[in-house]
């Protein structure tokens, strides 16, 4: 019980919804009698009628890219959550609905990291929300990051296709990882600038596993800048000399071409913080020009 709608949306995309020792999918409906297996979720025990911190509210405020048609496009900042839990009290949705009390219906599409910034997805309208969950893992919705990898590529555009499941660490947390048997995923990466440590890539989804860009990465030996949990820590000290003091992931384009309707596109510029990082590390002391939006 209160679960948000997307998380269950991804649990029955991934699978993770069992009846009767089956995939489960949106419209199965369950009878008397039925064994039904859903994923651990812990709800955040919220104060009714508490406020976000201001704070958090101040960030998004003014941090819509575009309203209208059943939609809502916002440039997420780094380091908030989409939505309540794992001890966090507010995240995206819950910040907006509090600001946003004219909507009688708000809810998130799909997800980014809570590192990762740029063009995040909401519906207004349940109708809007169940064509989007249909489309989103499809080619009417494209979504493109620009992403800084730790090392020197040897190649221009590189395709990644390797499957990813769900393991756990010795700490009970847990992540992704290649496996033969796991998902489908798919991602290609294309060079937009060589720098001398590192690699600014531009990646495009072809499907929307949790953690996708950074394990594909990874298994190419250049994990994403400032990864934590995917990265080499020698890697991201040596880069937090330069500035870097997140994960350099941003959701830059978001793409809509649904059926019967216009295409829309959305971009958020790469964040002044990253920007600074890759001055930096071209060794520029002008930091004015940025990184171009295509």
């Amino acid at each position: 019980k209160g679960a948000p709608k997307p998380l269950i949306y991804r649990w029955l995309r991934r699978g993770e919804v069992r009846l009767n020792g089956g995939r489960a999918k949106p419209d199965t409906r369950v009878t008397a009698g039925d064994r039904l297996r859903l994923p651990p979720w812990q709800p955040v025990a919220v104060e009714s009628g508490a406020p976000p911190p201001a704070s958090l509210s101040e960030r998004l405020r003014h941090a819509t890219l575009y309203e209208g048609d059943g939609l809502i496009i916002i440039d997420k900042p780094s380091g908030i959550p989409v939505h309540a839990g794992s001890g966090l009290r507010f995240g995206v949705i819950e910040i907006l609905r509090a600001l946003r009390r004219d909507l009688p219906y708000l809810e998130l599409v799909h997800r980014l990291d809570r590192a990762t910034s740029g063009c995040l997805l909401l519906a207004t309208d349940p109708a809007r929300l169940r064509q989007l969950n249909r489309a989103i893992a499809g080619p009417d919705v494209g979504k493109r990051y620009l992403a800084l990898l730790a090392g020197v590529a040897n190649f221009t555009r590189q395709r990644v296709t390797a499957p990813l499941t769900r393991g756990l660490d010795e700490a009970g947390e847990g992540y992704m990882h290649v496996a033969p048997d796991g998902q489908a995923a798919d991602t290609t990466f294309i060079v937009r600038e060589q720098l001398p440590t590192a690699t600014l890539v531009e990646a495009e989804l072809g499907s929307g596993r949790t953690h996708q860009i950074r394990v594909h990465a990874q298994s190419l030996g250049l994990p994403v800048a400032g990864d934590e949990r995917y990265g080499s820590p020698a890697v991201n000290q040596e880069l937090a000399r330069h500035g870097l003091r997140r994960l350099f992931l941003h959701a830059f384009s978001l793409r809509l071409a649904l059926p019967g309707e216009a295409v829309l596109k959305f971009t958020s510029p790469l964040p002044a913080e990253l920007e600074a990082v890759l001055a930096r590390l071209r060794g520029v002391v002008d930091q004015g020009a940025r990184v171009p939006m295509r």
